[in-house]
C-alpha cells in the first residue's frame, strides 16, 4: 500500500517510519526543498493548493492523510474527489480554525474558557471587556507553537493588539488558572473503534512543549476520554487525534484539538504496545488497531533549536534519540528523545539528566 502524506516534516517521517516495516511506502507532498520526511519517500515539490500536483499525488496512492492542520481544507476537499483522504475536510476545517473548534466544544457540552471571535479592533475592545483580563488572543488560524498569539494583561495590551496579529480573524480566549496541562491521544478507526493512551502531563516553554510525561492512573482519564470521544464520533473521525486541555478545578477545560499525530504523543514510539504512528497508519489503512498499552514509566523531551551529541543522548540508559535531520535553528523542534524505564522515580532522574544536556548545549 502506498500512502500520501501532504506535508513532509518529521511527523511525515515518523509516520513512514511506522509504516514501512507494514510494508507501506510513502509519497510526501510538500513545497519545502529540505523536507526531512523526504528521505523516506518520494518527495513531490509543490504547494498545497498545487491541483497538477494534487492530482499527481491521488494518482499514485491508495488513500492520503496529512501531518499538520496548516494544510488548506479545500486541498483535503479536492483531493477527496479522487482517493480517499482521512481525516476529512469537514475535520481539518474545524480543527484549524480555533472559532470553528471552540464552538463545536461548547455544542458538545465540552467547558471551555469563555471566548469570543474577534474581526476588529472594536470587536476585540467590546470582549475584553466582557470576558475580563486577563486574556489570550489567537488568530484563528495558523498559530502553533506560542505563534500567533498574544497575552493580554492590561488595557493598553488591548490597545492595538488586533493589527499587531496582522488584522486577520481572532479569537479572544479568557484566561484559565489551570494547575496542570494535559492532552489526550485517540485513535478511532474507519469502522468506529476507538481507542485512547493514557493522558500526558505536558510541560511548556515560551508556547513550545518541551517535557511530556505519560500518566498512570490519571483520575482526570474517563472525563477525557468522554470529551474526546464525543468529538471522534461527531466528526465521524477517522485516524489518530490529539486533544490538549486545562486541568481546573478538579476537571478539565478544553483548549484545542489536533487532527493528526501529534508531539506529545511521541513517548508512545517506545513507550507503547503501539505507537501512535502506526495506530494513526493502521486506523486509515481500515487496519485492526493496536494495542494503547504502556510499557512501563515513560516520558519525552523536545530538542529545539539543536540536538546534544549522540554519544551523550544515547548514554543514558533506555533513552532513545529521534533526530529529524532538519537544519538546527533557534526556536525549531529539531529532535526528541524518549525515555522508557520501569519506576518514576528513575524516570525523573533520567528526565533530569537530558534536561542537563539540553541546558549544556
Amino acid at each position: 500500500m502506498k500512502i500520501g502524506v501532504i506535508g513532509g516534516g518529521q511527523l511525515g517521517r515518523m509516520l513512514a517510519l511506522a509504516g514501512t516495516p507494514l510494508g507501506m511506502s510513502f509519497a510526501f507532498l510538500d513545497p519545502a526543498p529540505d523536507a526531512c520526511a523526504g528521505a523516506l519517500g518520494e518527495h513531490i515539490r509543490a504547494d498545497y493548493g498545487d491541483q497538477d500536483h494534487l492530482r499527481q499525488l491521488a494518482d499514485e496512492v491508495d488513500l492520503v492523510t496529512f501531518e499538520f492542520e496548516s494544510v488548506p481544507a479545500e486541498t483535503v476537499a479536492f483531493l477527496s474527489q479522487f482517493v480517499p483522504v482521512y481525516p476529512s475536510a469537514q475535520a481539518l476545517r474545524i480543527a484549524r480554525d480555533r472559532w470553528f473548534e471552540k464552538s463545536l466544544f461548547k455544542d458538545l457540552g465540552i467547558p471551555t474558557p469563555a471566548f469570543a471571535d474577534i474581526q476588529s479592533q472594536a470587536d476585540l475592545d467590546a470582549a475584553a471587556g466582557t470576558i475580563g483580563l486577563p486574556a489570550v488572543l489567537k488568530t484563528r488560524t495558523l498559530g502553533y507553537d506560542g505563534k500567533g498569539q498574544k497575552v493580554l494583561r492590561t488595557a493598553a495590551d488591548v490597545a492595538g493588539a488586533f493589527a499587531e496579529l496582522g488584522s486577520v480573524p481572532c479569537i479572544l480566549e479568557g484566561f484559565v488558572p489551570f494547575t496542570g496541562e494535559v492532552s489526550l491521544i485517540a485513535v478511532r478507526a474507519r469502522d468506529g473503534e476507538t481507542r485512547f493512551y493514557p493522558l500526558v502531563h505536558n510541560s511548556h516553554d515560551s508556547g513550545i512543549l518541551r517535557l511530556s510525561i505519560a500518566s498512570s492512573d490519571h483520575p482526570l482519564q474517563a472525563l477525557a476520554e468522554d470529551y474526546v470521544g464525543r468529538v471522534l464520533e461527531h466528526l465521524d473521525y477517522v485516524g489518530v487525534m490529539a486533544f490538549e486541555f486545562f486541568e481546573v478545578d478538579g476537571g478539565l477545560k478544553a483548549n484545542e484539538i489536533a487532527p493528526r499525530v501529534h508531539n506529545s504523543g511521541h513517548w508512545t514510539i517506545e513507550g507503547a504496545e503501539c505507537s501512535q504512528f502506526e495506530n494513526h497508519l493502521r486506523a486509515v489503512a481500515g487496519l485492526p488497531l493496536g494495542s494503547t498499552a504502556k510499557l512501563g514509566e515513560s516520558a519525552m523531551l523536545n530538542f529545539i533549536g539543536t540536538v546534544p551529541p549522540v554519544d551523550r543522548v544515547v548514554a543514558i540508559e533506555d533513552c532513545h534519540l529521534h533526530h529529524y535531520g532538519k537544519a538546527f535553528k533557534a526556536g525549531r523542534k529539531v529532535g526528541h528523545a524518549t525515555l522508557r524505564c520501569a519506576d518514576r522515580a528513575t524516570l525523573e532522574e533520567r528526565i533530569a539528566a537530558v534536561e542537563a544536556l539540553i541546558a549544556h548545549d
